[in-house]
């Protein structure tokens, strides 16, 4: 089968390899239907992922139909339309019994699909805890309205829980790339006051306002004078999901005392938190790692509350030009947001 490959940093290349096969009881094997590539694969490219294996198949964000199942799993039976979660967690240990399960103490838990385990961009994908790691995808649910579930769309529902996020409240939603822009929609659910996307890019702007019109889409320029402009100010929830220096920065300096901060973004290098700068704001800081246990709840507004991230999907491509895929998702040119790879 084809598989896109991680070779060593700066190096990617789609090969052949064996279909996978079970390894153990709690295993599944799914035939992939549709899948795409996430920033963390590029960060992964990139050598800023220190745990990704030499030749591993990357490719967190997929959906397919069961194939094959081991002995000791119940939930999920071969031919069963599924979406695969970004994490493989065990469901025992101390850390998932508390839902912390991108802790999973498990050798394969937390993520290992596309870094430390062969993941999916590729035809077949092996699925360790299939019981945890699948979820059969509601009756008239498509393969792309169920795709994200179980990663970007995930980060954004984790970023609005954790969040503490109540009816009423100001979200700064900072970044209007997919992990943003599905925080966002998370949000919106929450009966919000206001959504502010801050997003430096105009054109990341216009599709922000397009793909949910009640969002006021700012520049970090407008930033300063929107703060001035609340009633407490700043926003009650920050969720950063920039990545950069400068969104870093804005997550703090925009929040109201005493609010709280989830950092849903990933970065390739440290950031610096001005302790001294912030003293007396009294933020609460979350950082993360998604847990990403509620692909079940997400799936369900999805089928049944109409939430939808799937015009995030600019572009589709075939599994035999992923390169081409990566490329494009890497460069954020031709206006894309996400890309759809079809085996």
């Amino acid at each position: 089968m084809l598989a896109y490959t991680y070779k060593g940093k700066g190096e990617l290349r789609t090969e052949e390899k064996p279909v996978p096969r079970l390894k153990g009881p709690r295993d599944a094997v799914v035939k992939v239907t549709l899948a795409s590539v996430c920033t963390s694969d590029v960060h992964i490219k990139h050598g800023a992922v220190p745990r990704a294996v030499k030749g591993v198949t990357v490719g967190h964000e997929m959906v397919g139909v069961v194939t094959e199942v081991g002995s000791g799993v119940h939930d999920v039976a071969v031919g069963d339309r599924v979406c695969v979660n970004v994490e493989t967690f065990c469901g025992e240990c101390w850390f998932c019994r508390r839902g912390y399960v991108n802790n999973c103490t498990d050798e394969n838990g937390g993520w290992a699909l596309g870094c430390r385990i062969d993941g999916g961009l590729a035809e077949y994908v092996r699925v360790p805890f299939a019981d945890t790691g699948l979820t059969r995808i509601p009756e008239g649910v498509g393969d792309e309205k169920a795709l994200l579930a179980g990663d970007v769309l995930a980060t954004g529902y984790w970023a609005v829980k954790v969040s503490g996020q109540e009816a009423g409240d100001t979200v700064l939603v900072i970044g209007a790339g997919p992990v943003g822009l599905c925080a966002a929609a998370c949000a919106k659910i929450k009966s919000p006051c206001r959504i502010i996307v801050c997003e430096e890019l105009e054109e990341r702007r216009a599709f922000a306002k397009a793909f949910i019109p009640e969002a006021e889409c700012v520049s970090p320029a407008d930033m300063a004078k929107i703060t001035r402009s609340l009633p407490r100010g700043g926003a009650d929830r920050v969720l950063e999901c920039g990545g950069t220096e400068q969104s870093f920065e804005a997550a703090w300096k925009y929040a109201r005392p005493n609010a709280s901060v989830v950092i849903a973004a990933n970065y390739e290098r440290p950031q610096v938190l001005p302790l001294p700068d912030m003293y007396g704001k009294n933020l609460t800081f979350i950082t993360g790692g998604v847990d990403g246990c509620d692909c079940a709840e997400i799936l369900r507004l999805i089928a049944e509350e109409g939430l939808d991230v799937s015009p995030l999907f600019t572009h589709t491509f075939p599994l035999r030009e992923v390169e081409r895929a990566f490329a494009l998702f890497e460069s954020r040119s031709d206006g894309v947001m996400k890309v759809a790879v079809k085996p």
